[in-house]
């Protein structure tokens, strides 16, 4: 959705001095590019300072509010490096050992996502996490650590390394989890790894974090997921909390290549997508072929606020900001912002290559 400014400066010119706009715009033109298209954004970030110090907030609130700068401001920096490369959050338990063969399934999915160019990122400790990032090597992994008050050091492959960025609070921890993934694989773990679990699914189902593949990978004869499945379709399906379609918004697979093929298969067609204000804007490699458009009316409907599915080729006079994306064909429509997975469901429609011109 469009960013709303926060406007403090014009609604406070006079109370705070007439001069007061005027020398943060001076501050801003001093170090930011003049034709930033970010610079409101820079504004309303020191306006917000501004408040706080103006209400003189207590001291673990500003420390709050310092360190939460900090950490991202640092974050955005170590990942631009790593900013064109699509990438896999991988979460289980920490407590896996390594003669467990739920530990081997994650480090041969670690070393499978290697060859596929896409980077492992995980908490950068123990058990599922030191798999991941031991089968896809040091230059094909991520590591996101949290500082805890007792000794915490990050796994072998990451160790002293500049893939490695260590956390003060979980919360911005598990931002940059969601916020990198182009996908997320989960193993058997935890009150960590459920709560990671749900709290994706949320934020997806809710619009709140953008569509990616969510895949549960157990070993063969495995049952922790297909047991926590089950919960999910009698309890929260079965008594309506769920609809049936949200189900489409997570796989359970039980071999390393049957994960990245789900993976790869999200983005044999789909590149990305973006709102245009009330228009959904989805970006695809391949543009569908009349029949398999025609159809989508029928098949999708009932996500479609209003109007149609337009595909366009090349992109739309708003998508300015970002260039390198003008060559992708687009799909655009009046999603009604509800229904991720039936989302899901359309994603796979343009996916299925027999659909593709």
């Amino acid at each position: 959705m469009p960013y709303e400014p926060d406007d403090y400066l014009t609604r406070h010119t006079q109370a705070d001095g007439p001069d007061l706009a005027t020398r943060i715009n001076a501050l801003l033109a001093s170090v930011s590019s003049a034709d930033s298209p970010n610079l409101p954004l820079y504004r309303d970030m020191l306006s917000s300072v501004i408040r706080m110090a103006q209400a003189d907030r207590n001291r673990w609130d500003a420390k709050i509010m310092l360190n939460t700068l900090q950490e991202m401001e640092h974050a955005f920096s170590v990942l631009e490096q790593f900013k064109h490369r699509r990438k896999v959050t991988v979460f289980g338990s920490a407590r896996t050992p390594a003669n467990h063969p739920v530990y081997q399934l994650a480090k041969d999915l670690g070393a499978a996502l290697a060859r596929n160019e896409l980077m492992a990122i995980t908490g950068a400790g123990g058990g599922i996490m030191a798999a991941a990032h031991e089968g896809a090597g040091l230059e094909h992994s991520l590591g996101l650590n949290i500082r805890l008050p007792f000794e915490q050091s990050a796994n072998a492959t990451l160790q002293g390394s500049g893939n490695l960025l260590s956390f003060k609070f979980f919360f911005l921890r598990k931002l940059f989890f969601v916020k990198e993934a182009d996908a997320l694989v989960l193993c058997p773990g935890g009150f960590g790894t459920l709560d990671e679990a749900l709290e994706v699914l949320t934020l997806i189902q809710t619009g709140k974090s953008p569509l990616v593949p969510v895949v549960l990978l157990d070993e063969p004869e495995g049952s922790f997921w297909k047991d926590a499945l089950a919960f999910i379709h009698k309890q929260l399906e079965g008594n309506g909390y769920i609809l049936p379609s949200d189900l489409k918004l997570l796989t359970l697979v039980t071999s390393v290549d049957q994960a990245v093929a789900e993976i790869t298969r999200f983005y044999g067609n789909y590149h990305s997508s973006r709102w245009l204000k009330d228009r959904f804007v989805i970006r695809l490699h391949h543009p569908l072929h009349g029949a398999a458009l025609e159809q989508l009316p029928e098949l999708f409907g009932d996500i479609c606020k209003q109007g149609e599915f337009v595909q366009q080729v090349g992109a739309f006079d708003s998508e300015g900001d970002e260039p390198e994306l003008s060559r992708l064909t687009r799909m655009a429509f009046a999603f009604n912002g509800r229904f991720h997975g039936r989302l899901r469901e359309l994603l796979d429609y343009l996916n299925a290559p027999e659909n593709w011109a």
